[in-house]
């Protein structure tokens, strides 16, 4: 199996202690609790990433094709580039620090 694949079937999961929240029509996540605040940790996500926050914060793990069909359902693109765009955002998450696996 290519490092590509199994970076697909990976099983990754949202670090807990971050809340998806709506802030003057901004999608940010906070640190959750107030022993938490810490902010320079807010981060700030587009539309598209912060649905596919709130659908993978649901699950108990997901992988990349599980944010892929959320893409789809609710966004009209094809699904190669909802594959690359939701690679790219692993990417991004887990420099952050808001991934797990």
């Amino acid at each position: 199996m290519s490092q590509k694949q199994k970076k697909k079937q990976q099983n990754m999961k949202t670090k807990e202690g971050f809340e998806l929240q709506n802030v003057c029509g901004e999608h940010i996540l906070v640190p959750a609790g107030a022993e938490n605040v810490d902010f320079s940790r807010i981060i700030s996500l587009n539309p598209t990433a912060a649905s596919l926050w709130e659908g993978v914060s649901k699950m108990e793990s997901f992988t990349i094709d599980d944010m892929v069909n959320i893409l789809l359902e609710e966004y009209e693109v094809e699904e190669p580039i909802a594959r690359e765009d939701c690679g790219l955002i692993v990417e991004r998450w887990n420099e952050m620090g808001l991934i797990e696996g």
